[in-house]
């Protein structure tokens, strides 16, 4: 469902016409906070490489990181849906929170009580300074959609997340859905 209010826990799925932002392209962002300040958000469909225990060899685990967005991506993020587990999580929405102790983290995950359908991890984040988010949404950057998935957003498949929520949209956005990624490329 299209949404015409911001709030955390809102999706921003990123509008065909930013084809030519490498960090934006065919994103779909949670919105994790929303204030007069600003917004922090973490792109959901970007995996890189890497796992946890290549940027963390202690956690016996192959969880997958995501790229969270151009910010601060020397540092490690996470998002999950097991706050009675991890102390000094924030919720951002519908079950889902934000951070909380990472050392209690890096225990339950090798003894195994969190697993990739609990947890999410990402190098860096998408922010944005007061009003700029505003400007990007009137200048038809970003679409809104509820979440829908609640907190089960965590085990979504990236791999044609964006592609699905466009086909949600219908309408003029049917056409991008089967649009090479690169247009140049057609």
């Amino acid at each position: 469902m299209i949404s015409t209010n911001l709030h955390k826990g809102h999706l921003l799925v990123a509008d065909p016409s930013l084809t030519g932002d490498l960090s934006f392209n065919r994103s779909v962002v949670l919105l994790a906070d929303y204030n007069n300040e600003g917004s922090v958000g973490f792109i959901l469909n970007k995996p890189l490489k890497y796992t946890i225990q290549d940027l963390i060899p202690e956690i016996n685990a192959n969880f997958k990181i995501y790229n969270g967005g151009p910010v601060e991506q020397d540092n490690l993020y996470f998002i999950h849906n097991i706050p009675e587990l991890i102390p000094d999580s924030i919720e951002i929405s519908s079950g889902i929170y934000w951070g909380g102790d990472f050392e209690s983290t890096k225990d339950l995950i090798n003894e195994g009580k969190i697993n990739k359908n609990n947890i999410r991890f990402f190098l860096g984040y998408t922010g944005w300074d007061a009003q700029q988010l505003e400007n990007e949404m009137q200048s038809n950057s970003w679409i809104i959609s509820e979440n829908s998935y609640r907190n089960k957003i965590i085990a979504k498949s990236p791999t044609h997340f964006w592609k699905e929520k466009i086909l949600e949209l219908g309408g003029d956005y049917l056409i991008w859905s089967n649009a090479p990624e690169n247009p140049l490329l057609n």
